[in-house]
């Protein structure tokens, strides 16, 4: 029989806490499950509950600057470095042996490219949902117009009263986010039940300017001028090298990350393989659950390389 969702706080050695839901057998290998923007951990309950019934114990915290986790009031705390401390923190916090998988969505997935290239050590395989490699979105930022073009929302994050912005009328401008866009304007999702609506407001109204820090202090934006700091910025090999088995699922309808985030994608991912899904968007994991958790179940069952 499935544990049920626990709610626990994780306290790190760097005096963060993360508040985190907890499903499946105690002692069952560790998934660890990271969220994106503009959601929390309730995105991954109906997943870590497919996953607790075949035996793996799931592990979403919601990061810093979300809903019940530590959320510093300095801007410069939200940088990169401090973000992926959290999620290294984490891991060893949570399996005294490599976790099973680490799967992220979102900007949970840009902290977790990372930590697969610079600790392989602790995780086993790497599951990334729309979300892109680093190496890959700096190019695209850098010379691809459709991708500059969708990024340029992320200007409007970095604002200093852009938390207050996206708290005008009951969140207005959040729940776009969630929306798909054409001609005809914005088209509020199907999947987007009263229950989770709800698990939305509350996250929101809990604070909004950590997750904005997100976007501020992030250099990976699209160039306003020709001679923008991310037009000459390059990145090490040993940030963008991911030796750990790696499966990529991607809603190719995504507005706001582009297909062709995946072109070249292999060059920088030594076990690659890409699930792509022609008919869903950013929001994948809405909106086709069972396909997801299908894939997921595929990647955590396949056989490890030997090492």
């Amino acid at each position: 029989m499935t544990e049920a969702l626990a709610i626990e706080h994780i306290a790190l050695p760097h005096g963060i806490h993360l508040e985190c839901r907890v499903r499946g057998p105690a002692h069952g290998p560790v998934v660890v499950m990271l969220h994106g923007f503009p959601q929390a951990a309730f995105v991954w309950d109906d997943l870590s509950a497919t996953l607790a019934a075949q035996g793996w114990r799931c592990v979403a915290p919601n990061l810093r600057g979300f809903a019940g986790s530590s959320q510093p009031a300095e801007p410069s705390a939200y940088r990169a470095k401090h973000l992926t401390q959290d999620i290294v923190a984490l891991l060893r916090a949570v399996s005294h042996q490599p976790v099973a998988a680490l799967i992220a969505h979102d900007w949970g997935g840009a902290l977790a490219w990372g930590v697969a290239a610079m600790h392989p050590e602790l995780i086993a395989r790497f599951i990334a949902i729309n979300s892109p490699h680093s190496a890959t979105f700096l190019k695209a930022l850098q010379s691809d117009p459709d991708q500059q073009t969708a990024s340029a929302y992320m200007h409007y994050l970095s604002r200093d009263d852009a938390a207050e912005r996206l708290s005008l009328n009951r969140f207005e401008k959040l729940w776009g986010f969630l929306s798909r866009h054409d001609k005809a304007g914005a088209t509020a999702p199907s999947w987007l039940t009263p229950e989770l609506k709800k698990a939305h407001e509350l996250v929101w109204a809990q604070g909004l300017v950590g997750q904005c820090a997100y976007y501020q202090q992030s250099p990976l934006k699209p160039p306003l001028t020709p001679t923008d700091a991310v037009m000459a910025m390059q990145l090490p090999p040993e940030m963008t090298h991911v030796r750990v088995p790696t499966d990529v699922i991607w809603g190719l309808q995504d507005e706001a990350l582009r297909p062709s985030l995946l072109e070249g994608l292999s060059d920088y991912v030594d076990n690659l393989r890409i699930h792509r899904f022609e008919d869903a968007s950013h929001w994948v994991l809405h909106e086709q659950p069972e396909r997801v958790a299908a894939c997921v179940l595929a990647a955590l069952r396949r056989e490890l390389p030997a090492q």
